[in-house]
């Protein structure tokens, strides 16, 4: 499939996929490290969950019109080199015995910022790459590679955990950073030095973050999507706050099985993207999500399950697989209508409006489904996140999104 693709899409895909499998093995990384190394339980884990998506509720808004003013590849490159250079502090910090939540909340936080600037320029920067009608078909194969790097991501990151300590883990994810940087700085694409919608007006940073904000959300498809989009992402905040503790403590796997059934998601993700075109082409990208959202709500409730069997490994694994393989079902047909219907000069605008609500969401949510399952119990806490999934399948399944369907 790849020889279809323009060759600086090609390049682009490369570093996609190997960044995110690096960031894969230093999430799993982290959360051991507050789970196992720092004792913080799922208090520690919300706040861990908090810290990496704050960036995007404090600034993502000015940043997305920033990326919106520049090229987009230099930052591209600037970025990864950044989150390169912030994950060689935690293995240094951990030598120098000044390891602690604290300190990891700082580097999360500014690593989540670089994070942001990066997410920003990248989406924005495909549809400078591949025609909108060809948008989906290249976001399901980043998707399906993704998956890919989100399997091998945790599985090697469990082998890793048990033959070294865990601060040292996350180095792999420096060498997949700098490999992104390379490629991308081969991309050969002319980019215009000023992106904005409207070049005869001046800079106005407050006019171009209003014109985000408004294109989103009295876009009528696009705000239905966004609206229950956010709803999906506290469901989402929740089993972040909690499954690790949920699994490593109530269920009792070690790091190593944990990290082969955190390896299910990336299966699951991978299916789902390669299922995606023609669940797109059957029942239309809107009932596409629709389903996608459905499989998530199963397969947390499959994840309760565990919690009765003798033989959870194989429980956990099909939940989280469930909840993958629907993330990778949606997540194309998501990104291929908004930038298909966004012009130029608003798509990081578009991305970082959505994006930073969702993951204000997963700011406030977080914390609170971690300091809800130490009080009460990760059972609640999951059944809580079943139900919000399949509140945003309902909301989209009664909305105008539902008819949506891309011409490719």
């Amino acid at each position: 499939m790849s020889a279809q693709l323009p060759r600086a899409f090609r390049w682009f895909w490369a570093g996609e996929t190997a960044s995110g499998f690096g960031s894969w093995i230093t999430i799993l990384t982290l959360q051991v490290i507050v789970v196992d190394y720092l004792h913080a339980g799922t208090v520690g884990l919300g706040w861990m969950n908090a810290a990496r998506w704050l960036p995007y509720l404090l600034l993502g808004l000015v940043l997305g019109a920033l990326v919106d003013r520049v090229r987009r590849r230099p930052v591209m490159i600037a970025s990864d080199l950044v989150r390169a250079l912030l994950l060689c502090a935690i293995p240094v910090l951990w030598y120098l015995d000044l390891l602690n939540l604290s300190s990891l909340l700082l580097l999360a936080a500014v690593l989540g910022t670089a994070t942001l600037i990066n997410d920003s320029a990248s989406q924005a920067f495909v549809p400078r790459l591949i025609p909108t009608r060809s948008l989906q078909s290249a976001h399901a194969r980043i998707d399906g590679t993704n998956a890919v790097a989100e399997t091998a991501g945790p599985a090697i990151g469990g082998v890793l955990l048990a033959v070294v300590a865990a601060p040292f883990a996350v180095l792999v994810n420096v060498g997949t950073f700098l490999f992104s940087a390379v490629v991308v700085s081969l991309i050969q694409v002319e980019e215009p030095s000023r992106l904005r919608a409207d070049e005869s007006a001046q800079p106005n940073l407050r006019r171009e973050i209003g014109a985000g904000l408004k294109w989103v959300y009295s876009t009528p498809s696009l705000r239905d999507l966004a609206v229950w989009t956010h709803v999906w992402f506290a469901a989402q905040a929740i089993l972040a706050a909690v499954t690790a503790d949920y699994f490593l403590n109530d269920i009792g796997i070690d790091a190593f099985w944990f990290g082969i059934v955190m390896a299910g998601s990336g299966i699951g993700g991978m299916i789902g993207a390669l299922s995606s075109r023609a669940a797109g082409e059957r029942l239309g990208n809107g009932r596409a999500v629709i389903l996608a959202h459905v499989c998530s709500a199963s397969g947390v409730l499959v994840l309760l399950v565990a919690t009765v069997m003798t033989g959870s490994v194989p429980v956990l694994f099909v939940g989280v697989f469930l909840h993958g393989f629907g993330i990778g079902l949606s997540n194309s047909h998501e990104m291929a209508y908004r930038q298909s219907i966004t012009p130029d000069g608003l798509q990081a605008r578009t991305n970082t409006t959505m994006r930073s609500t969702n993951r204000a969401v997963v700011v406030i949510v977080s914390p609170l489904a971690g300091i809800l399952a130490a009080a009460t119990s990760s059972e609640l806490a999951l059944i809580i996140a079943a139900g919000i999934f399949t509140l945003a399948a309902v909301g989209l399944w009664f909305s105008p999104f539902r008819t949506v369907r891309i011409d490719t």
